[in-house]
């Protein structure tokens, strides 16, 4: 097929060199590390990417997934930067970059009953290698309740939560568990959720937030001075945003350490 016509190759006369192009929404198997029972098996979702210089009219798509299909049947976290350095080589670019988000599943048990039931979580990885460094950012998303102090204050019955959605983001070495990322983001709000309650964990869980009530600036800062502990993390986000329960908008917090 040597004589077919490569249309991707064909010079352009705009002189624009366009900083990402790829394939986007690819699903994969995947294996990553669990704290407690050593692996867990997911299904990720993929984003494969290179730059392309202005003297090329486009990229080889075909050429992403015959990298993937080369890791085999399962993608491993671990494998990033081999898979980088084959994009980059099979593309002949300068940079490749790769977006991996999955659920990752935690069995959380309800604080009274003691009932068991799983929790899902997104992760996701951005990375990034070039021909000097590769650059590689965690992404962890849960999911908390929060009790406003001012409504607790100033109402004569009970007061209004929310959910409220955390992302931290964060660089490290060695990389943090995505457990103790999680277990940092629930321990700093008013309470966290649960898959599975009985009567006297609903009891529980209201009588607790009641008592520990927090804005979205306190959950922003709780979670940061949590993440200021780790030695190890050379940067972070926090980005904390509750769905309002009685007004028509959305609240954000947002603490980034430089």
């Amino acid at each position: 097929m040597s004589n077919l016509c490569d249309k991707q190759n064909e010079p352009d006369n705009r002189q624009i060199d366009i900083d990402k192009v790829g394939v986007k929404g690819v699903k994969y198997p995947l294996v990553v590390l669990d704290k407690n029972n050593g692996i867990q098996n997911t299904v990720a979702e993929l984003g494969l990417f290179v730059d392309l210089p202005r003297h090329y009219r486009g990229t080889h798509m075909s050429r992403f997934l015959e990298v993937l299909n080369d890791e085999g049947n399962v993608f491993h976290i671990d494998s990033i930067p081999r898979l980088l350095s084959a994009i980059r080589k099979r593309l002949n670019a300068r940079t490749a970059h790769l977006e991996v988000t999955f659920p990752y599943f935690i069995k959380k048990i309800a604080p009274v009953s003691g009932r068991a039931g799983l929790m899902d979580y997104e992760i996701r990885f951005d990375a990034t290698q070039s021909e000097r460094k590769i650059d590689i950012i965690m992404w962890i998303t849960a999911w908390v309740t929060t009790l406003c102090p001012c409504s607790k204050a100033i109402s004569r019955y009970g007061a209004h939560n929310q959910r409220g959605k955390v992302t931290v983001s964060l660089r490290s070495s060695p990389q943090v568990w995505f457990e103790e990322v999680i277990e940092i983001i629930e321990q700093s709000a008013s309470g966290s959720l649960y898959s599975l309650l009985k009567r006297e964990d609903e009891k529980y869980v209201t009588e607790y937030s009641y008592e520990h009530p927090a804005f979205v600036e306190d959950v922003a800062r709780n979670v940061a001075v949590k993440l200021n502990e780790f030695s190890n993390i050379a940067w972070y986000k926090v980005e904390v945003e509750n769905a309002e329960s009685i007004h028509h908008h959305n609240v954000y917090a947002c603490i980034e350490k430089k």
